[in-house]
């Protein structure tokens, strides 16, 4: 390409200035092509010191964000029912569930259940806890497919539901295991979904701040999804009522290093979702 130009330049001057032209011209070329090169090689040496390196990891992330002592799995449930049935599909959940939270043969626990009172309207959401992690689920699954009344539950509320669907989790390190307890109480979960990545610097901020809700024994648990949408993390608080939640929330922003907390945990959020439910009979979280 070079040399076509040069050609079609020379062709306007005599031999001589013809010969010193490109001769001149093919030097500077070479010079401004050395040149460049070596920026080229500079700049690529200078991002190299600003390039973040990624070391190889030995652990995936939820060994390091788990309890390694434990191994249990969460299931989550989100139901979403038709609204002249939902007091049929409670009394129907009502029946049921608790039989299989109380039967030691199946290696699970009803954690709780609600009704959503604010947020998406006429959905159950069911937490269910597996003690032995992956195999208890299978477990369970396995038995429950035998069981005649939980086969004819299923039936039943098919024809009461619009959709639904759940999502297995893990629970975070630094929250307290849930535990049954005593109401009334409004339950608040509030699910964030995060950037792909990110989860490793959101619990290493949660580990944190963590101590700064559990004064007024709010924290219930903390969860973050392995099967179902990725990334996402729940949190399950508990509060007397509205106004006791509202004081709470407020309080916590004056503690000092709380309001750090949101600053670098607010950029790892992609979408952040809250429900305001209500237990309903069947719970052991009241």
């Amino acid at each position: 390409m070079a040399t076509g130009v040069l050609q079609k330049v020379r062709g306007g001057f005599s031999p001589a200035k013809s010969r010193a032209l490109s001769a001149g011209s093919l030097s500077l070329w070479v010079r401004g092509f050395s040149a460049s090169g070596s920026r080229n090689g500079e700049d690529s040496w200078f991002r190299s010191l600003f390039v973040r390196k990624v070391d190889p990891r030995k652990d995936a992330h939820s060994t390091l964000l788990t309890k390694n002592e434990e191994s249990n799995l969460y299931k989550i449930q989100f139901h979403n029912v038709k609204p002249e049935c939902l007091d049929a599909y409670n009394k129907l959940c009502e029946d049921v569930l608790p039989s299989i939270h109380a039967d030691k043969y199946y290696p699970c626990e009803l954690v709780g259940t609600w009704n959503t009172w604010y947020g998406e309207q006429d959905q159950a959401v069911h937490l269910w806890r597996y003690r032995g992690g992956y195999p208890a689920l299978t477990e369970v699954m396995n038995k429950l497919r035998q069981n005649k009344e939980f086969t004819a539950y299923r039936k039943e509320r098919g024809k009461m539901l619009l959709s639904r669907r759940n999502q297995l989790l893990l629970e975070f390190s630094f929250w307290n295991e849930p535990v049954p307890r005593e109401g009334p109480n409004i339950y608040e979960l509030r699910s964030y979904q995060l950037r792909p990545g990110t989860m490793i610097e959101w619990g290493n901020y949660w580990a944190r701040a963590i101590r700064y809700r559990q004064r007024n024994r709010e924290a219930v648990g903390g969860f973050f999804s392995q099967i179902g949408d990725l990334y996402m993390v729940h949190h399950l608080w508990a509060y007397k009522d509205l106004q006791s939640r509202e004081d709470t929330r407020n309080a916590v922003w004056q503690q000092e290093g709380w309001h750090e907390v949101v600053y670098y945990t607010v950029p790892l959020i992609q979408h952040m979702d809250s429900r305001i439910m209500i237990p309903t009979k069947a719970s052991p979280l009241q």
